[in-house]
């Protein structure tokens, strides 16, 4: 993929890939309604803006051009694994709640994930409808909730992050929009092999733990180089045999 414009990162993630992006040459820019590590560059409620693009009107995506890209880390909180579990009545969390606390739990996770499924189809639809180049990113272990149907397949599953220098095996999808994904073999040599961390949960509904989402700089540059730009680096492993 050539990129002749601007790479704009989305949502939690968007900092280590844009360093990353600027690092090899390619302008981006990062949006994101937190600022934890002081490096937003613009600090906004994406969801809104997602919600105005659908409807047509004003917002960030009018300022995305054909010769760009969006990278977005759409939020995993209501379609992963733990967030499946804690649809049963028998989940961990529900052990001190009578079973009609048990049950009104679960039916507001229900809308919210209805409220973010839909955000993430919008989403989409933005970008096909404008001609955008996007990619999104979200978490394919186990039972995640968009394995089980989605508006179209993920084109790049990688199944082992580690392989790409991360810290996390962590199993993890993208979908392409309006582009197609390059087919690069950037391994090197895993780092230590952090397992994901079930404990460390967000402080507010709707955003990732920064612990349980991270990714290395290492990985953002390899992902890049490998699907994106479809760049070879002379300093990494071309095969694990």
């Amino acid at each position: 993929m050539t990129i002749t414009g601007k790479v704009h990162c989305l949502f939690e993630q968007s900092g280590t890939f844009k360093n990353e992006f600027i690092k090899l040459g390619i302008p981006a820019e990062d949006y994101d309604i937190q600022n934890n590590f002081g490096q937003t560059d613009h600090i906004v409620d994406l969801f809104e803006h997602i919600e105005a693009a659908y409807d047509g009107k004003p917002s960030l995506f009018d300022n995305i051009r054909g010769g760009d890209l969006v990278l977005a880390f759409f939020p995993c909180i209501y379609f992963c694994c733990l967030s499946q579990m804690d649809l049963s009545w028998s989940a961990k969390n529900y052990r001190r709640m009578s079973g009609r606390e048990a049950t009104d739990n679960i039916l507001e996770r229900v809308q919210n994930r209805e409220k973010y499924f839909t955000l993430l189809i919008k989403m989409c639809q933005v970008a096909r409808e404008r001609g955008l180049r996007l990619i999104f990113e979200n978490p394919y272990s186990m039972q995640t909730f968009l394995k089980s149907g989605f508006v179209q397949p993920p084109s790049v599953v990688d199944v082992n992050r580690t392989l790409r220098g991360d810290y996390f095996v962590k199993p993890t999808a993208y979908w392409f929009i309006n582009c197609e994904p390059t087919n690069g073999e950037s391994f090197q040599k895993p780092k230590e092999v952090k397992r994901l961390m079930w404990e460390n949960k967000s402080p507010q509904a709707g955003v990732c733990s920064e612990k349980r989402s991270m990714m290395s700089p290492d990985y953002a540059r390899n992902f890049i180089c490998d699907f994106i730009l479809g760049k070879t680096q002379v300093h990494t492993q071309q095969s694990l045999f």
